[in-house]
C-alpha cells in the first residue's frame, strides 16, 4: 500500500515541475494543492490500515470509515485551500487532483 502512495507522490512531483516549468509557480503551487488534497488523506488512511491489520482489528467497517474520512478530509482540504490561498487556479488544482486519483489506477496495473 505504501508503494501506491509513493507512486502517487512521484507522479505528483514530476506533474508539478512540469507546471512550473511551462505555466509558471502559481499553476505549480495549486497544481500541488490538489494533488496534496487527495494525497495527504490517503496517506493517512494507508497508515490507519496498516496499522489496524497489524493488530488484527481490520475489518470492512472499519475500511469504510477510514474511506469516510479519507473523503470528507479532501473535501476539507479543498474547501480550506480556496478560502487560504486567493490565486488559486482551480484547472491546476482538478488537475493536481486527478493526477493522484490516476496514480492508483497506475499502481493497480503495474501491481505494486
Amino acid at each position: 500500500m505504501f508503494k501506491a502512495v509513493f507512486l502517487q507522490a512521484t507522479l505528483l512531483l514530476v506533474a508539478v515541475v512540469v507546471a512550473a516549468i511551462f505555466f509558471g509557480m502559481g499553476s505549480a503551487l495549486s497544481l500541488l494543492v490538489g494533488g496534496m488534497a487527495y494525497l495527504l488523506p490517503n496517506l493517512l488512511f494507508v497508515v490507519r490500515l496498516s496499522a489496524a491489520a497489524a493488530t488484527g482489528h481490520a475489518n470492512a467497517a472499519s475500511f469504510f470509515v477510514g474511506e469516510l474520512i479519507k473523503v470528507a478530509a479532501t473535501v476539507a482540504i479543498l474547501v480550506g485551500a480556496q478560502s487560504i490561498i486567493p490565486d488559486l487556479q482551480w484547472i491546476a488544482l482538478l488537475i493536481g487532483l486527478f493526477v493522484a486519483l490516476k496514480a492508483n489506477l497506475l499502481a493497480f496495473l503495474l501491481k505494486t
